[in-house]
């Protein structure tokens, strides 16, 4: 079973707080399977790590549908001239929360909300990642 849906945004923040500091651990092992995983990858294991976080079982549907849906709107929205998803940060909790949408955990709405408090307050997100280290 996996963790409850977030409540409010501070909880949001503290929980992809948790998932990016989840996704760092692959890092290193980027190299057992001849990949060269950076930081700035890392929006790439949002799909993966929602699943896994909220305790949906993994299947090759589940997966392709989150992570196209998420993958394609990180695409989308750098092509409209999205500079806010240069950061590392910003860009893996974008696709975190695509993802949670794709999987019809959270709605539309409540993904842009959560995505303007998180461009508001992205301080606090980058001090609860460093926390989690």
């Amino acid at each position: 079973m996996g963790q409850r849906i977030p409540q409010t945004k501070s909880k949001w923040i503290e929980e992809i707080a948790a998932a990016y500091s989840d996704a760092e651990e692959a890092i290193p092992f980027g190299t057992l399977v001849g990949q060269d995983i950076q930081e700035a990858d890392l929006f790439l294991l949002a799909p993966e790590i929602c699943m896994k976080f909220r305790g949906i079982r993994r299947t090759k549907a589940k997966l392709e549908k989150a992570s196209n849906t998420a993958l394609s709107s990180y695409v989308a929205t750098k092509d409209l001239g999205g500079h806010i998803l240069d950061g590392p940060y910003i860009s893996f909790a974008f696709c975190y929360l695509a993802s949670h949408f794709a999987l019809e955990l959270v709605g539309e709405s409540e993904v842009d909300e959560i995505m303007t408090y998180i461009e508001v307050h992205l301080k606090e997100l980058a001090d609860a990642i460093a926390k989690n280290e």
